[in-house]
Parts: structure tokens; C-alpha cells; sequence
């Protein structure tokens, strides 16, 4: 096969398969002779911030001169981004090989009855086979939706678990409650195997703290007060942590949104509970320098002068977003372009947003997705919250030329919804014909 007829198989299988037990995923690992063994895993799970925690672990194990392997979804613009060696993503070359060992033990396995691996298990298993064969000194996983069930959490014990803020996302799956989500979140955690967890919400918390004891788990929460915001601007964020070991370092990130505080926080704590040993202030000098580095796609990214593409695609990172805008103390956004898929709280983001950040225009428009939600029917909500222009388009392309026409000279211009959205624009509008 070539590397897009590879592609193009990875993506037919949604067609002709479903999510399977975890023990199927383990009988899968076995098939492919447990790649996962001998490999330090960091562990992730959460509602929103999982990618974030994810690159800045990332970035400080480079930092300290340590190689590291990264499974995460989705990706923006194109599947390899799933499978990162010291943050790059795999080579084709490289997926390609690893596609057909996949493969090959697939098939195998099912002409003895095995049910073909979903999309994500299939890319999973591509991912655990990579780092098997690279050799990292750490591989960092990215839960995809939940946790208990979730692929990712077929692996035996980790070396760490991290859950980042959890708020309601895919209720029709983990729960119609903070609670319940929190819970599922909470399967990943191993038996005494230590755990750095967001503490923003009481509710997640309780449930989280319990499941730490229940495992024999050490347990180490970020709360809200753990930190300090010391500066923020349009184009990087400042804070100092309160009571910690760092000696008074304030920690720069380049990015605006003021939750990245709490997201970098939880990771420095992961990495002081990784070197199971004091760190000293030469590490956390290598570690505030490489925060300092970290881009993260999509995520309050300045894509052109003044228009930012935000991957807020549910009612808590909506929240998270709205409080960045606020804190900015900016004024009113030019233009905010949004779209967004079905199974969101969608009605609950817009209404938020027209509230909290309201625009002078809003341009809505559809993914390309069977999920997505009409243009208009986005139009005529965002009609229900604000008396200001809202012009649907259901083109990416026509949407993004109205809305840059819409956005004054001064004025700011917001892309989010969906990060199906953010990949769209990178491929469709930024990178035409990549």
C-alpha cells in the first residue's frame, strides 16, 4: 500500500466497525506483542486542556534532555499529527510502516474472529507500535472520550495519571452530570500509581479524591489558588505559583488564554512528581524556558494580524475562553466565526458567548461532517441571544472572506466552535492544497 491508500483505509473503518470492550483492546496489544510494555507512560485524561498538559510535559522532558513519544486526537490537519516523536509528527514514511504491521496482525486476528479495531483503536495501536519501536524515554497518552473505557487506558500501569478540568462534554456517553463525568475520568487511575489532578471544580474533585484513595493512589490536586496571574496580554500569559518549590519563578507562556495557567501548572506538578527527587533551580530554569516555547495549535493561536483560532468546543472551554477575553479587558470582538456539531451544547455555548463576549457581527457556518449543525439553524439561535448581525454561510471559504470582511481594522476576529472548524481553516484557508 501507499501512504494514502493507508489513509484512505484508516478512514473507511468508521464504516464498518464500532468502540469494543477494553479487553479487546488488550487482546489487540497482544496480537501485536504488547508494544506498550516497558514503556513509561504519562497517562492523561480530562474534559479540556488534555492537549495542552500533553505538549508542555512534552516540552520539559525535552527540555531535561529526555526523548518523548505523544499519542493524542484529533488532529488538524492531517492523521500524523496523532503520533508525535519529540514533537514532531511520524514521518509518512514511518506511519506507513507502522500501518502495515497493524494491518497485518488485524487480519490475522480476524480470521480467527477477532471484530476489527475502531478508527481510534486502529490509530492506537499504530501509535503503541511506533514508540515501540523508536524507543522514547517517555510516551505520553491522550485519552480520546472518557477514560475507564477508553482505548488508552488498556495499558497496565503508567508511571503517572493526570486528569485536567472536567465540565460537560459527550454526556450522551460519560454521564449527564459533573459528577458522573468526573468518575469516568477517574478510571484511569492505576493502583498506587500517583496522580496530579485540576482541581477548579469541588464537584469533579470529591469524586476524583475518592477514586485516588479507593486505588492506594497518590494524590496531588491544582487548585485555583495555587497560582498567580502576574500579567496577560494578546500574545503571552505571566503567572508565579503560591507555596511551591520554584522559588518565586514566574512562568511565561506564549498564549493569551488565561487557563493555560492552571493546565502549565498541573503539568510542572506532574514533572516534579515524575523526578520523584527535588528539582533544582537549573531544572526549573530548562523547564521555564521551554514552557515559554510551547505553540499549541488552536488554541487562542494568532493565525493572521488580530484573528485567532480557538479550539473552545463545549460549554466549559467556552467558559475558559470568555474569561481570557474578559481578563484581556479588550474591547468588544469585531467578529466572532463559529460553528459547531450536534452532539455539543451548542445553544448553551451561544448563548454564553453572546452574553459574556458579544461581537459586532457573528458569522456561522458548517463543518464537513455528519455531526454538523446547519448554518441557519446556528443562525437562528445566535438570533435567539443578540440583536447583532449574524450572516450564515454554509461554505468554510465564503464564511471566512465575510468574516474578514466584517472585521474592522482594530478589531479582533475569534474562530471557534469546533476543532473540526480550527482544522478546516488551517487546511482550507491557510494551507490550500497542502
Amino acid at each position: 500500500m501507499t501512504y494514502q491508500e493507508a489513509v484512505d483505509y484508516i478512514e473507511e473503518i468508521p464504516k464498518f466497525t464500532k468502540k469494543h470492550t477494553l479487553e479487546h483492546t488488550r487482546e489487540f496489544l497482544r496480537g501485536l506483542g504488547n508494544p506498550e510494555k516497558d514503556q513509561k507512560i504519562i497517562h492523561v485524561a480530562g474534559t479540556n486542556g488534555k492537549g495542552s498538559v500533553c505538549a508542555y510535559l512534552r516540552a520539559m522532558l525535552e527540555a531535561d534532555g529526555k526523548t518523548t513519544g505523544f499519542f493524542t486526537s484529533p488532529h488538524l490537519v492531517k492523521i500524523n499529527e496523532r503520533i508525535c516523536l519529540n514533537g514532531q509528527p511520524v514521518s509518512d514514511e514511518e506511519f506507513l510502516r507502522a500501518f502495515e504491521k497493524v494491518k497485518t496482525t488485524v487480519d490475522e486476528m480476524s480470521g480467527a474472529g477477532f471484530a476489527h479495531p475502531s478508527y481510534f483503536e486502529f490509530l492506537f495501536g499504530m501509535g503503541m507500535v511506533v514508540f515501540a519501536e523508536k524507543h522514547p524515554d517517555y510516551t505520553i497518552l491522550e485519552t480520546g472520550l472518557g477514560g475507564r473505557l477508553d482505548a488508552t487506558n488498556a495499558v497496565g500501569k503508567p508511571l503517572m495519571t493526570v486528569i485536567t478540568s472536567i465540565s460537560l462534554d459527550h454526556t450522551k456517553y460519560l454521564g449527564n452530570t459533573i459528577s458522573e463525568i468526573a468518575a469516568e475520568k477517574a478510571g484511569i487511575i492505576k493502583q498506587n500509581v500517583p496522580l496530579v489532578f485540576d482541581g477548579s471544580s469541588p464537584e469533579a474533585s470529591e469524586v476524583i479524591r475518592r477514586q485516588a484513595e479507593t486505588k492506594g493512589a497518590e494524590c496531588r490536586e491544582i487548585t485555583k489558588h495555587a497560582f498567580k496571574i502576574q500579567e496577560i496580554t494578546d500574545k503571552r500569559i505571566a503567572f508565579s505559583r503560591v507555596n511551591a518549590y520554584d522559588d518565586n519563578i514566574v512562568w511565561r507562556l506564549s498564549n493569551s488564554g488565561i487557563y493555560q495557567a492552571m493546565n502549565a501548572s498541573v503539568a510542572i506538578a506532574a514533572m516534579e512528581g515524575i523526578s520523584r527527587e527535588p528539582v533544582t533551580k537549573e531544572k526549573y530554569g530548562r523547564w521555564q524556558r521551554a514552557l515559554a516555547e510551547v505553540h499549541w495549535d488552536g488554541r487562542m493561536e494568532e493565525i493572521c494580524p488580530g484573528i485567532y483560532l480557538d479550539g473552545a468546543h463545549n460549554p466549559g472551554a467556552i467558559t475558559a475562553f470568555c474569561d481570557s477575553i474578559q481578563a484581556l479587558g479588550e474591547e468588544t470582538p469585531s467578529v466572532i466565526l463559529f460553528s459547531a456539531v450536534e452532539d455539543k451544547e451548542y445553544e448553551s455555548m451561544i448563548r454564553e458567548l453572546c452574553e459574556r463576549v458579544p461581537a459586532e457581527t457573528y458569522v456561522v457556518t458548517e463543518i464537513e461532517d455528519g455531526r454538523r449543525v446547519p448554518a441557519e439553524v446556528l443562525k437562528h439561535i445566535f438570533e435567539k441571544y443578540t440583536d447583532r448581525p449574524v450572516l450564515a454561510k454554509q461554505q468554510i471559504a465564503d464564511a471566512w472572506t465575510r468574516a474578514v470582511k466584517s472585521k474592522t481594522e482594530q478589531g479582533k476576529m475569534y474562530c471557534l466552535g469546533s476543532l473540526y472548524l480550527a482544522g478546516m481553516i488551517k487546511r482550507e484557508i491557510l494551507q490550500p492544497g497542502s
